[in-house]
């Protein structure tokens, strides 16, 4: 298994939650921070979460800062994404990337397929 593979996402009501994972092989994630970007129809590719590869360090869009959590259980070589008080606007394709950390895509490698999370209204 090259690429991370996400969970399968899914419609949800707003303020409603849904907790994505994200797995890899272990010689993908032990050495790797991963993040969580999403991407809306028609927009650019956004900064979601990331976490270091100790999980020492988290950081957060300031759209998710407060309602998203990002995890990691390396023993299960495992990032999870806990998404709670969703809002319509979360709607997007969300993808796990493993790399360097932090915002910047560029510093991510190893990209999943992206798994759609639609929030109704």
């Amino acid at each position: 298994q090259v690429q991370p593979v996400e969970s399968v996402g899914g419609l949800v009501q707003a303020g409603g939650s849904l907790r994505l994972s994200c797995a890899a092989s272990e010689n993908i994630f032990s050495h790797l921070a991963v993040g969580w970007f999403r991407q809306a129809p028609g927009k650019e590719r956004e900064f979601v979460a990331a976490i270091s590869r100790t999980s020492l360090n988290t950081y957060y869009s300031d759209s998710a800062k407060g309602r998203f959590t990002i995890s990691r259980d390396n023993a299960k070589n495992t990032v999870y994404l806990q998404m709670n008080s969703l809002k319509p606007e979360d709607t997007a394709v969300y993808y796990c990337a493993a790399g360097l950390g932090y915002s910047d895509p560029r510093r991510y490698d190893h990209w999943g397929q992206g798994t759609q999370v639609t929030v109704s209204s």
